[in-house]
């Protein structure tokens, strides 16, 4: 989803009480992810990879310069033969640690497997986020979660693509006048001639 698409989107929310959940949430994993730490992982459920909100996170980590929003994406099956970034499995989870952050997007509820590799990357001190459907368990695991119920007003791809160009966001004060809206121009013009990322 580009840039103008995600202004749409934000203007049909407006008033909603999405846009400051998602820029809440956007807000914890930019301040949990930071620069001399261990890395964000991206984990799914088993039926439910986090393709997009992945390539989103990359997309927004090269734009806004905050690399630390690279995600690593942690996959229930590996195949053989896979390049590199598509071969992280599980155990990554276990190995997490201080200093780590684990976002789990899960529409339904994970399954148990999962829920003991987070819970045991949380006591080994890595920070916990969730987008979740409402399940009550991997609510409890996270530091931070946002829930999407499945009968809600928006979904949850619609929350990741928000939760995504908010994170990218510059958190500094933004400069005023000509240049701030040369720069948001730039930018825009780039997004919308940048051909499409060929890694996810």
């Amino acid at each position: 989803m580009d840039a103008v698409r995600v202004a749409l989107l934000r203007e049909v929310l407006d008033g909603t009480e999405w846009l400051p959940a998602t820029r809440r949430f956007a807000g914890a994993l930019r301040s949990s992810v930071v620069p001399q730490g261990g890395g964000l992982l991206l984990v799914g459920t088993e039926a439910y990879e986090p393709w997009h909100l992945a390539a989103h996170l990359v997309d927004e980590a090269a734009w806004s310069g905050l690399a630390e929003l690279n995600p690593t994406l942690v996959r229930h099956r590996v195949r053989p033969g896979e390049p590199a970034h598509l071969s992280v499995g599980l155990g990554r989870i276990e190995a997490a640690g201080r200093g780590e952050t684990l976002l789990v997007v899960a529409p339904e509820r994970p399954e148990a497997g999962l829920l003991e590799r987070v819970h045991d990357a949380r006591r080994a001190g890595a920070t916990v986020l969730s987008l979740d459907g409402g399940d009550r368990e991997i609510r409890g695991l996270a530091h931070e979660a946002l829930s999407v119920p499945g009968s809600g007003d928006v979904d949850l791809d619609t929350v990741q693509h928000l939760v995504s160009a908010a994170a990218g966001e510059n958190s500094l004060p933004a400069p005023r006048g000509p240049r701030r809206f040369r720069d948001r121009l730039s930018r825009l013009a780039d997004q919308l001639t940048a051909p499409p990322p060929g890694r996810w």
